[in-house]
């Protein structure tokens, strides 16, 4: 297995109970994504390590290393898995080649701040980011019961024996 390279992203001021200002975190994590992954065809995932509450966020680092995915637990249950066609989804993440020009992480922090308000009751706050190959990973189009539109955010690994070699990096946000 090769070494996934942890990059690092210093954010004092991201706090998870304060509304993050989320373009410019947006900015400063596109930044940090350019610099290793520019051209790339790749997907990007935001991890909440308030999800892991049995590890601290370098245990899932070593985690995630080992195994690929922040899923490891294959009877714990995540959000947002169940939709209407019982399609399975091994992971939720956002496809992108980065260009100079790609602005696409304000979303993600959006996100896990109003949307997780909306669905937890609670923000939470990123402290992972994993990147993977989007050329390793299968896209998944889903829908949820009560919803018209056809969601196009869910992945599945092509070699599920194989996962970790579809991860190509992980960034810590400090």
């Amino acid at each position: 297995m090769s070494e996934i390279p942890i990059y690092t992203l210093n954010l004092p001021q991201y706090k998870v109970g304060v509304e993050p200002d989320d373009k410019d975190f947006g900015k400063l994590l596109d930044d940090e994504i350019k610099n290793h992954f520019l051209g790339q065809a790749i997907l990007v995932r935001g991890i909440a390590s308030s999800e892991h509450r049995d590890k601290s966020v370098d245990e899932l680092i070593n985690t995630i290393k080992e195994t690929g995915t922040d899923h490891y637990d294959s009877d714990r249950k995540g959000d947002r898995y169940e939709n209407i066609s019982g399609n399975h989804i091994d992971l939720f993440a956002f496809p992108a080649t980065y260009t100079a020009e790609t602005k696409l992480m304000h979303m993600l922090f959006w996100g896990f701040y109003h949307s997780a308000i909306y669905i937890h009751g609670y923000p939470m706050r990123i402290d992972l980011v994993t990147i993977y190959d989007a050329d390793q990973m299968e896209q998944i189009l889903h829908q949820y019961k009560g919803r018209d539109d056809i969601k196009d955010d869910g992945f599945v690994f092509k070699n599920p024996t194989k996962k970790h070699s579809a991860l190509k990096g992980i960034i810590k946000i400090l």
